[in-house]
C-alpha cells in the first residue's frame, strides 16, 4: 500500500466526545447541529436507530454545555459560539436499564443518580423515591452552581422497549419511569436545557406525565443528518480514508463508494433529505478494511420480532414499500395500530419518498445490509434454527447463480428443504412464495412477490445481475402447468424493457415432502 495513503483512526463503540477529540480519532463535525439544538427549545426529544451515534450526539452536548472550548477547536461551532458559558449537566444514560424488573430498574435509577451526585460533588438527601432524589438533586446542583441545571437523557426508553410487546410488564416499568422523569417539570424554573434520546416515542402521558412541552425534533429537515454520515461529509472530511479503503480492495475509489452506497446508504429521517449512511456500518467497514454485515451483528432486537408477529407482517410484505401518513410516527408506542412506525424508528424502514403537501411517506427497507440482515433474522421462523445448514445451501445457489444455472439452484434448494423438520402453517402456496422470497434475498439479489403485470400476479420475480427469472409457484400440482401459466398470460412482456434476458421458472412445492418436487424452465 502507498505509504502517503493511510487510514484515521475510527471511534468504532466509542461514544464520548472529548476521548475521540483529545486521542485524534475521526471525528464527523456535527457541531453546528449542536450549537443550533442548543438554542432550538428548551425541552428537545430526537429519535434515531440504535448505534446511529445519538450517544455521541450526547456526549457532545455533555462538552459543550460544560464549556469546554479546547475541545472544540477547529470545529464549526468553534465560529459560531462566543460565550462558552459553563453549566452542570446531569447525564442520564439508560442503556443498561435493559431486562430489568420494577425492584432491579428502580436500584439502577439510584445507581445512576449517585453517579451524577458523585460527579457533581453532591451529598445526596435521604430518600427512598428516585423522583423526590432527582428533583432534590436538580435543586441542590442549582443551588451549589447558581447556573441553570442541564439534563441529557440519552435511550430514555431502554427500560421499556424490550416488553412492549408484554401487557402485563409494560404498565409497572412504565410507572416506575414516568415516576423518575416527573420533576422535570416541577423543575423547570432551575433547567436551562432537557435532552432526551431514544428509539420510539412513548407517549408524553403515559411516560412524561405533565410534560406536554416536548418539541420533537426527529422529522426536522434542518436536523436530518444530525446524526449517521452525509455522502458529502465522506467525501469532504474521509478523502484519505476512501482513497486507502479502496486499495486495499485494488478498485478505484467511486467503485468503492458505490459499494459502500448499496451497502450502508438509503437512510432519509424527513422528507425531503440528504441520503444518509449507517455510521457504525460504515466506520467498522473502514476499520476493517472489509465490506460486511455489521449493524445486524450486533443482535436482532428481541421486540422486533414479537411485533413482526403481533401485527402479522409476512416477510414478503416485510421486503415491499408502503404509504404511511405524517400522523402514524405521532402515534405512542404503547398504542401502535400497525407496526410500521416501529419498523421505521428502530431503522429496519426508512423514508424513500414522500409528498410534503400530503403528509404522506413511502417507506421501505434502506440498504442491502439491512434487507440481509432482516432475512436472516427471521430463518427460524420460516426455515430453520440451524443457520449454517442455510449458510451452506446459499453457497451452493450462488455458484449456481452466478452461472446462471437456475437448475442448479433449485437442486441445492430441493436437498436443503428436504431436511427441515415438519412445522405448522406450511401447507398453503404464500408460504413457499416467502421461503424463495427470503433465500433470494440472503443472496443478495433483488426479489419480490404477487408483482402485477397486464394479464395477472407473478408469484415471484428475482434479478441477478445478468438475468431476470419470472417464477410461477404451485402446491401439490404441476412446474410445466406453472410454467405454461407464465406463457399463456404473457407475463414476461412486463419485463422485456428491463435490459436482461427473462428466464420462465415454473416450480411445485409438495406439502407432504415440504420441499420442491419438480420445476420446468423455459
Amino acid at each position: 500500500m502507498n505509504p502517503s495513503v493511510c487510514f484515521s483512526r475510527y471511534p468504532v463503540g466509542i461514544q464520548t466526545f472529548s476521548e475521540i477529540r483529545e486521542r485524534n480519532y475521526l471525528y464527523i463535525d456535527k457541531t453546528a447541529y449542536v450549537y443550533r439544538l442548543a438554542r432550538h427549545a428548551k425541552y428537545v426529544f430526537l429519535s434515531r436507530p440504535r448505534r446511529f451515534g445519538k450517544s455521541l450526539l450526547t456526549s457532545t452536548l455533555h462538552a459543550y454545555f460544560e464549556g469546554r472550548k479546547e475541545l472544540f477547536e477547529g470545529l464549526a461551532i468553534g465560529s459560531m459560539e462566543t460565550e462558552w458559558t459553563k453549566y452542570p449537566v446531569l447525564h442520564f444514560d439508560m442503556s443498561l436499564g435493559k431486562h430489568l424488573d420494577k425492584e432491579a430498574l428502580n436500584r439502577y435509577l439510584h445507581s445512576i443518580l449517585q453517579d451524577n451526585e458523585i460527579r457533581l460533588g453532591i451529598s445526596p438527601r435521604e430518600t427512598h423515591d428516585v423522583n423526590i432524589r432527582l428533583k432534590n438533586l436538580i435543586m441542590d446542583v442549582y443551588g451549589a452552581c447558581g447556573r441553570q441545571v442541564v439534563v441529557l437523557i440519552d435511550e430514555y426508553d431502554a427500560p421499556l422497549l424490550d416488553v412492549v410487546h408484554e401487557e402485563q410488564t409494560l404498565p409497572a416499568l412504565r410507572n416506575v419511569m414516568r415516576n423518575f422523569y416527573s420533576p422535570l417539570k416541577a423543575c423547570d424554573p432551575y433547567l436551562r436545557f432537557v435532552f432526551l434520546t431514544g428509539i420510539t416515542k412513548f407517549s408524553q402521558l403515559s411516560v412524561f406525565s405533565e410534560l406536554n412541552n416536548i418539541e420533537n425534533v426527529s422529522m426536522e429537515e434542518g436536523y436530518a443528518a444530525i446524526c449517521g454520515i452525509t455522502e458529502s461529509e465522506i467525501r469532504e472530511q474521509m478523502v484519505p480514508d476512501v482513497a486507502a479503503f479502496a486499495e486495499k480492495l485494488q478498485i478505484n475509489p467511486d467503485a468503492l463508494l458505490e459499494r459502500l452506497k448499496s451497502n450502508y446508504d438509503g437512510y432519509h429521517f424527513t422528507w425531503p433529505s440528504p441520503d444518509i449512511y449507517n455510521p457504525y456500518s460504515l466506520l467498522m467497514a473502514f476499520k476493517k478494511g472489509k465490506i460486511d454485515s455489521y449493524w445486524f451483528g450486533t443482535g436482532t432486537p428481541t421486540y422486533l420480532i414479537e411485533i413482526l408477529r403481533r401485527f402479522g407482517m409476512t416477510v414478503t410484505r416485510l421486503g415491499g414499500e408502503v404509504t404511511a401518513m405524517a400522523s402514524d410516527f405521532d402515534a405512542p408506542t404503547e398504542t401502535l395500530s400497525t407496526c410500521i412506525p416501529l419498523l421505521y424508528q428502530s431503522g429496519y424502514y426508512t423514508i424513500k419518498d414522500g409528498d410534503p403537501l400530503f403528509g404522506s411517506y413511502v417507506l421501505g427497507i434502506p440498504n442491502r445490509e439491512v434487507r440481509i440482515g432482516l432475512m436472516k433474522s427471521l430463518i427460524p421462523y420460516y426455515l430453520t434454527p440451524n443457520t449454517q445448514v442455510v449458510s451452506a445451501v446459499l453457497i451452493e445457489m450462488a455458484k449456481s447463480l452466478y452461472h446462471d444455472d437456475m437448475d442448479g439452484a433449485l437442486r441445492a434448494m430441493q436437498t436443503f428443504l428436504s431436511t427441515i423438520p415438519y412445522t405448522d402453517n406450511t401447507d398453503y402456496e404464500g408460504h413457499y412464495q416467502q421461503v424463495l422470497y427470503i433465500l433470494f434475498s440472503l443472496l443478495g439479489y433483488y426479489a419480490d412477490v404477487e408483482v402485477h403485470t397486464p394479464r395477472g400476479r407473478v408469484d415471484v420475480v428475482m434479478r441477478t445481475d445478468s438475468t431476470l427469472y419470472v417464477i410461477e409457484v404451485k402446491l401439490d400440482g404441476d412446474a410445466g402447468s406453472a410454467l405454461r401459466q407464465i406463457e399463456l398470460k404473457h407475463y414476461a412482456e412486463r419485463f422485456s424493457l428491463c435490459g436482461l434476458p427473462v428466464v420462465k421458472v415454473g416450480v411445485n412445492f409438495d406439502s407432504a415432502s415440504r420441499t420442491l418436487s419438480g420445476w420446468s424452465i423455459g
